[in-house]
């Protein structure tokens, strides 16, 4: 697992007309967030875009694979992120229209983690 410093460069340069991007390294790759919201990991060179039961279809259609990962012991994880088709990596336009994707994934997801506040007054 790496971080390719360049690649990151390039998502910010690309996706600069849509926000800001920043990261996060955790365990050799890199989260990378729009304004705060998740929405791809970089690892070894390549983009993998947040994806969810909503968009999965869409994923599917462009042949995108989903990220997995092996455990210690063998056992094979299923994540919900999908390889980037090849046209973001020099393509602004193709970037900007698969990170949107992506970010509404962030969203959706976030939205489900949000606690539900009680509207009655503390004790």
């Amino acid at each position: 697992m790496s971080i390719d410093e360049g690649l990151i460069e390039w998502v910010k340069e690309a996706l600069e007309p849509l926000g800001t991007v920043t990261m996060r390294k955790m365990m050799g790759a890199a989260t990378l967030y729009l304004d705060g919201v998740i929405f791809a990991v970089s690892d070894d060179g390549e983009i993998w875009f947040k994806a969810d039961a909503e968009s999965a279809a869409i994923w599917d259609e462009a042949g995108c694979e989903r990220f997995t990962f092996t455990e210690k012991d063998g056992t094979v994880q299923v994540m919900n992120y999908r390889r980037a088709p090849s046209d973001v990596y020099d393509d602004a336009e193709a970037m900007q229209h698969w990170a949107q994707l992506a970010v509404e994934a962030g969203l959706r997801g976030a939205a489900k983690r949000r606690p539900i506040r009680s509207s009655a007054p503390p004790a």
